[in-house]
C-alpha cells in the first residue's frame, strides 16, 4: 500500500474539527485525509431527518466544508455501498468514524465495518458524541440503569472517573481531494418553503457558532441557569442543543468549559444543574442503546392498553398553537417560528397533548422530529415517554401539568406569551394565562374576542385532567 494512501474520515454527527477523536486519530497517521459526509436517507427510512434538521444540516455542512478548505466530499445514497466503494476507488488504507447510536445506524455501520475488514481495510470507530460509552455505564451486574440519579452518579461518575478531556483541533491537516461526490445543493436539504426565515435570523450553525453560543452562556447565563431553565421569559438557557445534536461541539467540550478549574463538588448550582442536564442526554442514549425499541414501543408495556384518543382536528390545533391555552400556544408558535422550544414549555405542551388531549405520544414525537432543530432520536423518544409516564424513571401518571399554574409561576409577567401570542399582548398579567376568566370589559379593552381572534380552550383543564386520571388509573391492577 502506498504511503500516500488516504484515510477516509466519515463525518456524521460530529461536524467539527476540534475534539473529533476519529479525525485526530487519522491525522496522527500522517497520511492524507479524505473527509466524507454521506446523506443516507435510504437506511434512515422513517428516521430520515425532519425539515428543520435538514435546514440546519445544510448550513453546518457549508461551515464544515469551509473549515476543510472546500475538500469535504459529499455523497448521497446507501452508505453500505458508497463507503466501501469509495475506499477501493481511492486506494484508502481505511475508514475512521465516530460512533452514533441510532439503531438503524448501528446495524448499517456493522455491515460497513465487516465489508471493509473483508477487504483488508482498517475500520476504526471512536466515541465522539457522548461523555461515556453506553456499554461502560451499566450496573455492576452488567444490566442497564433505568433510573436517572443512580445512572448519573454511579454509572457515569462512579469512583470519580471523569469524562475524557477534549482533544485539540489537529494542526496542518493534509487533505486529500477527490473529484467525485455531489454539490451541497444536490443533497436537497433546504426546504422549498420560506418558514425558515426567522430560523436563519436566530441561529448560526457550525463549529464557530457553537463555540460562540457556549461562550455567551458561560459569560451571561450559567449563574442563573438553576432557575432560568424553567423561565421561558428569560434568556438563561444555553441553546446549545442543536449544536450538540449535530456535533458542532462535543459534550466533553461543554463539560470542561463549564467545570473550569473547579471540581464537580465545588461548582455553582447553575453549573451543576447544567452538567446534570448533559447527564440526562447521556441517560437518553443509554436507554436507546439498551432498549432500541424505545423509539416506538412503551418501555412500560402496561401502557400498550392505554385508551389513546384519535382526534386529527385537536392535533392540528396543538401543532399550530391554536388550543386556546396561552402558554401552550406560545410554545408551539415558538417552535414553528424558531425551530426551538424552551425546556419548561416542552414539558407543558407534552403533558397537555398526552394527558389533557389524551393523544398518543407518538403524535408529539413525530411533530417534534420534523420541527425541532435539535431533533435527537434518543432524547426525543425518552423525553416523550417520560412525560407520558410510560418510560424509564417516568413522571408519575398523576403528574399532569396545569398550564395556567405553570404559566403564572414561570412566566409571571406574561412576557413569553405576549412575544408569541401577540393577540393577547394587551391583557393584564392577571388574565394573560387564562383569558377565558377575564371579564367581558377587560377582554374588550385588550382587543380580545374569544372564539374570534383567539380561540376558546380546546378542552376544560379540569374535566380533561379527571378523564386522564381515570384512564391512567385503569392500567393499575385491581386491588
Amino acid at each position: 500500500m502506498s504511503t500516500t494512501a488516504p484515510v477516509i474520515v466519515w463525518f456524521r454527527q460530529d461536524l467539527r474539527l476540534a475534539d473529533n477523536p476519529a479525525l485526530s486519530a487519522a491525522a496522527g497517521l500522517g497520511a492524507p485525509i479524505l473527509p466524507v459526509f454521506v446523506l443516507d436517507d435510504e437506511n434512515a427510512a422513517e428516521w430520515r431527518m425532519g425539515a428543520a434538521s435538514r435546514w440546519w444540516l445544510h448550513q453546518s455542512l457549508k461551515s464544515l466544508n469551509k473549515s476543510l478548505a472546500s475538500k469535504l466530499l459529499l455523497m448521497r445514497g446507501d452508505a453500505r455501498a458508497l463507503l466501501p466503494g469509495l475506499a477501493r476507488d481511492v486506494g484508502a488504507r481505511g475508514v475512521y468514524w465516530n460512533r452514533v447510536y441510532e439503531p438503524w445506524c448501528s446495524r448499517r455501520d456493522e455491515t460497513i465495518k465487516d465489508e471493509l475488514l473483508h477487504s483488508s481495510l482498517a475500520a476504526r470507530s471512536f466515541n465522539g458524541s457522548l461523555l461515556f460509552d453506553p456499554p461502560n455505564t451499566t450496573k455492576p451486574d452488567g444490566s442497564p440503569y433505568r433510573v436517572f440519579t443512580p445512572f448519573y452518579r454511579k454509572g457515569c461518575l462512579r469512583n470519580g472517573i471523569p469524562p475524557r478531556e477534549p482533544l485539540p483541533k489537529p494542526e496542518n491537516l493534509l487533505l486529500h481531494e477527490h473529484a467525485g461526490g455531489c454539490a451541497l445543493e444536490d443533497l436537497e436539504l433546504m426546504p422549498d418553503v420560506s418558514w425558515y426565515g426567522e430560523i436563519a435570523e436566530t441561529w448560526t450553525p457550525g463549529e464557530d457558532g457553537a463555540r460562540a453560543r457556549l461562550d455567551t452562556f458561560l459569560s451571561s447565563a450559567i449563574e442563573h441557569y438553576e432557575e432560568g431553565r424553567n423561565r421561558p421569559d428569560r434568556n438563561h438557557v444555553s441553546r446549545l442543543s442543536p449544536h450538540l445534536r449535530f456535533g458542532e461541539i462535543s459534550p466533553n467540550q461543554a463539560w470542561y468549559a463549564v467545570l473550569g478549574d473547579s471540581s464537580i463538588d465545588q461548582i455553582s448550582p447553575g453549573a451543576d444543574r447544567f452538567l446534570s442536564e448533559l447527564g440526562w442526554r447521556e441517560f437518553s442514549y443509554n436507554l436507546l442503546y439498551h432498549q432500541p425499541s424505545i423509539t416506538t414501543r412503551n418501555l412500560q408495556r402496561k401502557f400498550d392498553r392505554f385508551p389513546w384518543r384519535s382526534d386529527d382536528a385537536a392535533l392540528a390545533r396543538w401543532q399550530r398553537g391554536k388550543t386556546g391555552i396561552p402558554i401552550v400556544d406560545a410554545a408551539m408558535r415558538e417552535l414553528w417560528r424558531t425551530g426551538y422550544m424552551h425546556n419548561r414549555p416542552r414539558m407543558i405542551v407534552a403533558s397537555f397533548l398526552v394527558k389533557n388531549l389524551m393523544l398518543h405520544w407518538h403524535n408529539g414525537a413525530t411533530w417534534f422530529w420534523d420541527t425541532l432543530l435539535d431533533a435527537d432520536l434518543a432524547s426525543n423518544s425518552a423525553s416523550w415517554q417520560w412525560v407520558a409516564g410510560c418510560g424509564a424513571d417516568a413522571a408519575p401518571y398523576f403528574r399532569i401539568f396545569n398550564p395556567v399554574l405553570q404559566g403564572n409561576k414561570f412566566d409571571p409577567d406574561g412576557l413569553y406569551v405576549r412575544r408569541y401570542v401577540p393577540e393577547l399582548a394587551r391583557l393584564p398579567d392577571k388574565y394573560i394565562h387564562s383569558p377565558w376568566e377575564a371579564p367581558r370589559e377587560v377582554l374588550a379593552t385588550a382587543g380580545v374576542s374569544l372564539g374570534d381572534n383567539y380561540p376558546r380552550p380546546i378542552v376544560s383543564l379540569k374535566s380533561s385532567r379527571q378523564r386522564a386520571l381515570a384512564a391512567f388509573k385503569s392500567l393499575s391492577p385491581a386491588t
